[in-house]
């Protein structure tokens, strides 16, 4: 009995890590966007009632720090703002996941 109840325990072991390695348990953040995406004229919109400045990402910055380097002084909005007008400086772009070389537009508080 005790053989049985340690081979479905194993069972049941390799199956959960197989599921958690092949379709993850945690949620998807990379949700699909099905809207169109927004044209250049709707992005000139934005950059028009917002200040920006565009930086090219070197190693190591985050968009925190290069809006705080920028303007020399500490965020003065919530970074939830932050990371809204991010994105709709540049839509489509995660800004967790900026690349290094590659430049974006910040807002420019």
């Amino acid at each position: 009995m005790k053989g049985l109840f340690g081979v479905l325990l194993v069972i049941l072991i390799v199956y959960a890590i197989y599921i958690d390695l092949t379709v993850g348990t945690l949620p998807n953040t990379n949700k699909t966007n099905l809207e169109a995406e927004p044209t250049s004229a709707v992005v000139k919109q934005v950059n028009k009632n917002m200040p920006v400045f565009e930086e090219k990402v070197k190693p190591g910055d985050t968009v925190i720090s290069i809006v705080e380097h920028h303007i020399n002084k500490p965020l003065p909005v919530s970074i939830t703002d932050l990371i809204d007008d991010f994105r709709k400086l540049n839509p489509g772009e995660n800004p967790e996941k900026i690349q290094i070389g590659v430049t974006y537009q910040f807002p420019d508080y």
